[in-house]
């Protein structure tokens, strides 16, 4: 399985899914899109890879009011550039829940165990960052005070 994961800027988990790694990215976003538009504001911004164009895919976004910021591709003309600071953002969340909360090593046998083990890592991470927003932490993702 694949895991999916929509987050807020701090790295706060918003949505999420498992998906049978042969089903295509942008099938899996647009139908947790589409499933969870409650949870979606107009003007909230997107970041994505650059494989998340295409017609669909714009066309859904700007049915949900969402701004789509994703690196360009080669064919297209220069719009946002490679964004190489911001994919940190992307690439620093997925470092905690693998490195912190071992999601690599989650020990799920079964379709229901994976999906258990990926929550509860999914749901840590929210406390911690919750617990960072209420006690005025600067880094609002670490989770070094909770690593024993």
């Amino acid at each position: 399985m694949k895991l999916y994961l929509v987050c807020a800027g701090d790295g706060m988990p918003i949505m999420w899914c498992l998906a049978h790694p042969k089903i295509g990215e942008r099938e899996v976003l647009a139908a947790l899109l589409d499933h969870n538009h409650h949870l979606i504001r107009a003007g909230q911004v997107l970041l994505a890879d650059k494989g998340f164009a295409g017609k669909e895919f714009k066309q859904l976004t700007e049915q949900l009011e969402i701004d789509l910021l994703r690196p360009d591709r080669r064919d297209e003309t220069y719009t946002n550039g490679n964004l190489g600071g911001v994919r940190q953002w992307i690439e620093s969340v997925n470092q905690t829940l693998k490195g912190q909360l071992d999601l690599e090593d989650h020990g799920g046998r079964t379709p229901a165990g994976v999906f258990t083990r990926v929550a509860q890592r999914l749901l840590a991470m929210a406390a911690g960052i919750w617990r960072n927003w209420t006690t005025g932490a600067i880094n609002k993702r670490s989770l070094i005070a909770y690593d024993h």
